[in-house]
């Protein structure tokens, strides 16, 4: 069959899978019995439509082939700028992202046992992390062969415009900029809305629709349960170490426009959108590089017209299922050939963290910590109290912030993930392989030897169970499915009861509780937004 690659004629694998979307047919491939497509258009080309909401992709001829990943979104870090095969996702030892960094990025990718059967399958979509900045989701460590197969669900991971691209606040200097604040969370809106134009043709079912992520990907699904185009497009939430309290207000996003324009060479002026225009993607790049990493949705008032965790939940999403989850060890502090010892982990954790203390002194907080736990060492002690103060506060709040509403907490769990990986921590993403049952391409991370795999194995078939279960059902309950996992309640004021991953996954009432108590006097601020 003759097929469309990048705009050039190819012939399609014999027996590949075809599908129709509302844009044009396309062809994938099989794997493992799974139906595979890669880099499919749900978005039109956003050069046409810099710093503007995206619109749908334009309709082609015969079949596009989508067997390969193609293209990723620009990123802001030079080291991914420069086409480095890394992982944006910072897992040690995960495979490297693929394609070409470029405007034309609007594409996700789908993973699916049965092709218009009817069978109305959960749809999982995953957003990256990376925080708004860097990114991608053209990576083996997010196959979602793995997960389609153990639960019948349809998988979905989508690529969108980040940093400058996809943030850069223009509303007070041109009208027809109004929404560019937020471009990027237009783009996942108008992703959910190709999942549920297209998504029966891929037998999954438009309305079970999960959305997850991890870091920034999480803090996306918080920012759009505050989104009113986003209303009615999910219907389950998970959010692994990602969290947005606030928004980046107008004040602060159109002073870091402004600098960002200088750096460009850009005037604001009658013909602003002539000079954002002729810029190119590296130039673009460059100017916001040199200025800022605190990229964030922006309370504009039009897209995003309140803060999403701040002063309470959102009630827009309050009948919407949440889980959200951190690791033990998030903000690992020490290490690289540094040995902490009682004499310097103060300065060490002031030098990581000193922002966020609040009214302690790193000396005082160094002291507590070893109260709490007097049997850690000097870089347990300085990782434990940079999670904190510095990573775990946000995500504690929004838990809180939906136990307060008695609509929310009634469909509201909390998780901590414990299993210790290859460096004896339990580290930013190390949930990700397990969530998508995927421990083989994060050895590097998780650790190499037979019986640790086998522990980390026996474990993620419990997460991705449960995960398959929740977007299936909206609880990720169901005691006849997994004898290794405990009843899971929700999420209260009182008990803070909290699943905890490690080898054996059982439940704790308000664990690091002690932690919680002493930082709670420090009023937590994300980068980027207002202070309190």
């Amino acid at each position: 069959m003759l097929t469309l690659r990048s705009g050039s004629l190819a012939w399609a694998a014999e027996g590949a899978p075809l599908a129709a979307t509302t844009a044009g047919k396309i062809s994938g491939v099989v794997e493992d019995g799974v139906n595979v497509f890669k880099s499919v258009p749900y978005g039109g080309d956003t050069a046409r439509t810099r710093f503007k909401a995206p619109v749908a992709p334009a309709p082609w001829k015969g079949v596009l082939e989508c067997a390969s990943f193609a293209t990723m979104a620009p990123q802001l870090s030079s080291a991914a700028a420069s086409g480095v095969q890394r992982s944006s996702s910072g897992v040690p030892g995960a495979p490297p992202d693929r394609g070409a960094q470029s405007e034309d990025c609007l594409r996700l990718n789908l993973w699916t046992s049965g092709l218009r059967d009817g069978k109305k399958r959960p749809v999982l979509v995953y957003f990256h992390g990376g925080a708004y900045n860097n990114g991608t989701v053209n990576s083996d460590l997010y196959d979602g062969r793995r997960l389609a197969r153990r639960g019948d669900v349809v998988v979905v991971t989508v690529n969108h415009r980040l940093n400058a691209f996809g943030y850069l606040y223009l509303g007070d200097l041109a009208p027809e900029y109004a929404q560019s604040g937020n471009a990027g969370q237009l783009d996942l809106v108008l992703a959910l809305k190709w999942v549920k134009e297209n998504i029966a043709e891929f037998g999954g079912d438009p309305a079970r629709v999960l959305i997850f992520g991890q870091s920034g990907g999480g803090a996306k699904c918080a920012a759009l349960m505050a989104t009113p185009v986003a209303k009615g497009l999910f219907h389950r939430v998970m959010t692994m170490s990602g969290q947005q309290i606030k928004g980046a207000s107008i004040e602060i996003a159109s002073g870091r426009a402004k600098a960002v324009l200088a750096k460009m060479g850009v005037v604001p002026g009658k013909n602003l959108a002539v000079q954002l225009n002729a810029l190119t993607m590296e130039q673009i790049q460059e100017g916001t590089r040199a200025v800022s990493a605190d990229w964030l949705p922006v309370v504009d008032g039009v897209v995003l017209p309140r803060n999403p965790f701040d002063p309470d939940a959102s009630a827009l999403s309050e009948n919407v299922p949440m889980i959200l989850g951190n690791v033990h060890d998030e903000t690992p502090v020490g290490g690289r050939g540094v040995e902490l010892t009682w004499e310097t982990a103060a300065a060490v954790l002031d030098a990581a963290v000193h922002e966020y203390l609040g009214p302690y002194t790193a000396e005082q907080v160094v002291a507590k910590f070893r109260e709490i736990h007097p049997d850690y060492s000097p870089a347990q002690v300085d990782t434990a109290a940079a999670t904190a103060f510095r990573a775990w506060p946000g995500q504690r709040w929004e838990a809180e912030r939906r136990a307060a509403n008695a609509v929310s907490q009634r469909h509201t769990w909390v998780y901590q993930m414990n299993f210790a990986g290859a460096s004896g921590r339990a580290v930013h993403t190390i949930d990700i392989p397990f969530m998508f049952d995927n421990v083989a391409m994060a050895e590097g991370l998780i650790g190499s030897a037979p019986e640790q795999l086998a522990a980390a194995n026996a474990l993620a078939a419990t997460m991705s169970q449960m995960l398959v279960r929740y977007a299936r059902t909206g609880d990720p309950n169901d005691d006849s499915v997994d004898a290794r996992m405990p009843r899971w309640p929700t999420y209260d004021l009182k008990d803070r009861s909290t699943m905890i991953w490690e080898r054996m996954p059982h439940v704790e009432k308000d664990p690091r509780g002690a932690e919680r108590v002493f930082a709670e006097k420090a009023h937590y601020h994300q980068a980027g937004t207002p202070l309190p």
